[in-house]
């Protein structure tokens, strides 16, 4: 994935605010609902939320800044001190096999000493030989039937149309090589997707899976609750007082919503069966009203709510002190 800061198009000294405003034009322009003849869209679309996974979280930000996670949000492997130092792996309960080498001439009693103190430490639990002439030494821990974990995990954000209708997307893994992962419809935030024998490998061992958590990226529009969905819908004030039809976008077309009269800002109306797949049935989206006043000075419009202040006055917020 690219820089998420030219991903959004903002400099790396942009505050919060720049970065949300961004995010927000760019997830409106190529949205896959206002670009369905663009194949590339989706794509796009789940690169900018990707970008803002990281730039949106003040610690994630942080993270990246310092170099301590990449662009993926993954962690970047710092090696150890020097350059240098033992190697192992990982198995169950924290216990890891090491390879320890000692080198060249001159190794001689020295490595056979170094092997008597480990094996009366570990009770006999390396094996290898002695250094003979010209040779080096080579110990190893005997895992002595612990297993070695080479399952692989990572992390994959998908857009929330992605995760209702399913599609793929390609990952890439710590060790660089990328793989194209079917993503199954209806999956969740938190679910796992085991791929297996995807992950590490080790001589003697099955390979391990490749373990992927999904994370569903924010949506520019709706709000995940459970199988629910909340949207905040924009109506001009005559709609508000007259009534009137409105579109509504949904995760499939966009609906009309009757707005009876005299509507309220905040007024919540509920469209059945509108949400996020679920056990028995979907879920329902919620739509609250927001009624929004013309940009700018209107002279006619204070006029009128000047007369109409004077001949129907009314207080809304009596009875709250």
């Amino acid at each position: 994935m690219r820089d998420p800061y030219e991903v959004l198009g903002v400099p790396r000294s942009a505050n919060a605010a720049a970065i949300k405003s961004a995010y927000r034009k760019l997830a409106k322009k190529h949205h896959p609902d206002s670009n369905k003849g663009d194949p590339k869209a989706a794509e796009r679309f789940a690169e900018i939320n990707s970008a803002n996974e990281i730039l949106g979280d003040e610690d994630k930000r942080k993270q990246f800044d310092r170099g301590e996670i990449d662009a993926e949000g993954k962690p970047r492997f710092q090696g150890f001190p020097g350059g240098g130092g033992p190697r192992g792996r990982a198995g169950p309960g924290g216990f890891e096999s090491y390879t320890f080498r000692s080198g060249g001439a001159g190794a001689g009693q020295g490595a056979g000493a170094f092997e008597d103190i480990l094996n009366s430490m570990f009770g006999g639990g390396m094996r290898g030989a002695r250094p003979g002439t010209g040779g080096g030494a080579q110990f190893e821990f005997d895992t002595g039937g612990i297993g070695l974990d080479l399952d692989v995990n990572v992390a994959m954000s998908v857009s929330l149309e992605e995760s209702v209708k399913g599609g793929e997307k390609r990952v890439r893994l710590p060790n660089g090589k990328e793989l194209n992962v079917k993503i199954p419809a209806g999956v969740t935030e938190g679910q796992q997707i085991r791929l297996r024998g995807q992950g590490e490998s080790a001589q003697g061992h099955p390979p391990g899976d490749l373990l992927i958590t999904i994370s569903i990226a924010p949506h520019p529009f709706f709000k995940i609750e459970g199988a629910d969905l909340r949207i905040d819908l924009p109506v001009t004030l005559y709609e508000a007082v007259l009534g009137g039809k409105v579109r509504v976008p949904t995760l499939g077309n966009a609906v009309e919503l009757s707005v009876p009269k005299n509507t309220s800002s905040g007024r919540t109306f509920r469209l059945k069966g509108k949400g996020l797949p679920k056990a028995g049935g979907t879920g329902d989206l919620f739509v609250t009203i927001r009624i929004m006043l013309p940009d700018g000075n209107d002279t006619e419009l204070e006029a009128l709510m000047e007369k109409w202040r004077d001949q129907h006055p009314y207080n809304p917020r009596s009875g709250r002190g």
